[in-house]
């Protein structure tokens, strides 16, 4: 009987795989998932959080990306060729985060470096690894979600309210001759302003926000608001 109920449940499955139709987006990639049968063992939240986490860290790599365009002078600064390969290689040890280094870093320490006027290294690098380490944090450093995992929508909103406040700095910060530390918006080639850098930080936070709400309500553990402490620059706690 239980092998006939498996049987019956890896069907169901196959079938529902079968028949859902894949979004059709403008660079023809697929949000299709293979099935798998550890698919089994994850409820419905659990699949959506694995969703929304490959959203943040696909975001995470575009603002990388954008950033890195925009300031040419950073990613010089760390010996690579384009501004793609130094994004690569900040997010090359995500397919084994478990045991990568890069997952021990101080985050805070990370956006704290890049917003001082006096750090000469590479402010796209240490900015963007802050941010991918404080998300990552927030999914307790998880990149797979079962029945038994547990998560902290506090950290989530944690997150997003940190990722505004690095929103903000990345806007008011200046140098001693108030050029900005990094710039962030200016015009296109068809001398529109470009305001996609702004898109993607609000798409991020948005995400955050939404996964707070969905295990909040999830594990019935009610959010504490709270808010940078700008002046000191203190961020929540992950």
């Amino acid at each position: 009987m239980k092998r006939t109920a498996l049987a019956c449940l890896l069907t169901a499955a196959l079938l529902a795989a079968c028949t859902t139709q894949p979004i059709q987006r403008k660079d023809g990639s697929s949000s299709v998932r293979s099935f798998s049968i550890k698919d089994l063992a994850k409820s419905d939240v659990d699949s959506v959080v694995e969703i929304h986490q490959q959203e943040v860290i696909a975001t995470l790599k575009a603002l990388t990306a954008k950033l890195y365009r925009h300031n040419p002078g950073e990613w010089q600064k760390s010996g690579f060729a384009s501004a793609d390969a130094a994004t690569a290689a900040l997010f090359k040890s995500l397919p084994y985060w478990q045991v990568s280094p890069q997952k021990n870093i101080s985050w805070e320490a990370s956006l704290t470096e890049a917003g001082r006027k006096d750090f000469t290294g590479d402010r796209v690098k240490s900015m963007m690894n802050g941010l991918l380490v404080m998300h990552m944090a927030a999914f307790n450093h998880q990149t797979e979600f079962y029945l038994l995992s547990e998560l902290d929508a506090q950290k989530f909103y944690n997150a997003a309210r940190n990722t505004e406040y690095v929103a903000w700095e990345l806007v008011i910060h200046r140098d001693q001759r108030g050029e900005p530390l990094l710039i962030s918006s200016g015009p296109n080639d068809n001398g529109v302003t470009d305001l996609s850098i702004e898109r993607e930080f609000g798409k991020l936070i948005g995400i955050q926000d939404t996964l707070a709400k969905i295990i909040e309500d999830k594990t019935n553990r009610a959010i504490r608001f709270g808010v940078v402490n700008a002046a000191g620059t203190l961020f929540l706690p992950i």
